[in-house]
């Protein structure tokens, strides 16, 4: 339920017929001569809060535990990334999403890139994870790194935190070159969720440092995951997600790159990325029901 405690939404889907008295009844119970009628909150929500949530509190727990662990004797967080890959699938699996991967060929095993993404849901991160097949590590606000478990499996996993408010540039770059070296990264350019499905304008920081590093970056589209979970709604509801990736794009190389070349650059691949949103969103479903040959083609999500 999208910003409402579960009072306020039953009190919203209560029947708009009877007295004034019955509409107000605080309660949620209306009266309708000798029969009572109590409206309840979608199967949906009690499925996520009663199911899911717990379910996916196991996962982190365990599974956050284990990349703790292996963090000891794994110091570049190779196995930390095959326990969040687990982590997504079980999530994708539990909530009931299926996800269709396009343009896979564009991209090389064996190769580092900045995976840049718009951000629609919570969902985003799970649906990139598992269907991506690179090491991946992600720039997140510093405030997760205080979350007990996940915030413990980011920090051991060599993520990498920004403190929004005061940000280290120097310090920021010297970690961005020490990942970049062994992983990908996946950047959320808007810098939060869209409550509207439209994608906001990229911001310019991401795009100077891969100038910087000479990164490729791969311009990644998700489309469909606000049907699972959209920002401030406490409710999952299974859906079809598309994910489609484009052509990599090799930042110019400059020896002194200024912040306008960064936003040059952030438009270019904010237009590929919006486009296809843009394009996609509205038919999603159509188009993911059936393939060019009839048949269906949902990623195999067995682990």
């Amino acid at each position: 339920m999208e910003g409402q405690s579960c009072h306020s939404a039953i009190e919203s889907a209560m029947p708009s017929g009877g007295s004034a008295a019955e509409r107000a009844d605080p309660n949620g119970l209306t009266t309708q001569g000798p029969r009572s009628v109590f409206n309840l909150p979608p199967f949906h929500w009690w499925r996520t809060v009663f199911y899911l949530i717990p379910a996916i509190t196991v996962y982190t727990i365990v599974l956050g535990a284990a990349s703790i662990v292996s963090s000891l004797f794994d110091r570049r967080g190779y196995f930390a990334h095959r326990c969040a890959r687990a982590w997504s699938w079980l999530i994708l699996k539990t909530t009931g999403v299926r996800v269709r991967v396009e343009g896979m060929e564009r991209v090389q095993a064996g190769t580092n890139y900045i995976f840049v993404s718009n951000h629609q849901s919570i969902y985003d991160t799970p649906v990139i994870f598992w269907s991506l097949p690179f090491q991946l590590r992600i720039i997140a606000k510093e405030s997760l790194a205080r979350f007990p478990v996940l915030g413990w499996h980011l920090k051991r996993g060599k993520h990498l935190f920004v403190d929004r408010q005061n940000p280290d540039r120097a310090g920021i770059f010297k970690r961005w070159r020490a990942l970049v070296s062994e992983a990908s990264l996946i950047v959320y350019a808007e810098g939060t969720r869209s409550r509207d499905g439209r994608v906001a304008k990229f911001k310019a920081g991401s795009f100077f440092l891969a100038i910087e590093a000479q990164l490729p970056i791969v311009p990644v589209a998700v489309i469909g995951t606000r049907a699972v979970m959209p920002k401030g709604r406490l409710r999952t509801e299974p859906a079809d997600v598309r994910l489609v990736i484009h052509d990599p794009i090799q930042p110019p190389a400059l020896d002194a790159p200024t912040v306008h070349d960064a936003r040059q650059l952030a438009e270019r691949v904010h237009a590929i990325v919006a486009k296809t949103v843009d394009a996609l969103q509205n038919g999603r479903i159509a188009g993911l029901q059936e393939g060019k040959d009839g048949k269906d083609e949902t990623l195999d999500i067995r682990p």
